[in-house]
């Protein structure tokens, strides 16, 4: 399956900006969004299990961010606001095949088949 991430710009810390992911085909149960910030490692944001839509955060997210899903485009989204500039980071999606999850394996980028290429989200302070 191809992922194609899109959305990313630059924004003002405290605005708004919506992510998507398109998926080339319906080969996974879930999907996630990680991000990078230059230095540092690939962490986890938010994550969906596509058949009943429930959603993981991160703790950092504090309640921000609003992942969602679009079944029959094959696509995730990811509404970010109260953007802060600690939240600048190349975001990526994600998804993989498994029944079988828990908060730990959602969480872990190892967990993951299949990822698309970044999207760059720029927060000016």
């Amino acid at each position: 399956v191809q992922l194609q991430a899109s959305g990313g710009g630059l924004v003002q810390t405290g605005g708004s900006l919506t992510l998507s992911c398109a998926a080339s085909e319906r080969t996974f149960t879930h999907m996630g969004w990680f991000r990078q910030a230059p230095g540092k490692e690939r962490e986890f944001v938010a994550a969906i299990s596509w058949d009943y839509g429930r959603p993981y955060y991160a703790d950092s997210i504090e309640g921000r961010f609003t992942i969602s899903r679009d079944n029959s485009k094959n696509t995730m989204y990811l509404l970010m606001s109260g953007l802060k500039f600690e939240d600048t980071a190349v975001y990526y999606c994600a998804a993989y095949n498994s029944p079988f999850t828990s908060v730990s394996l959602i969480r872990r980028p190892s967990t993951y088949n299949y990822w698309g290429r970044g999207t760059l989200v720029t927060v000016s302070s």
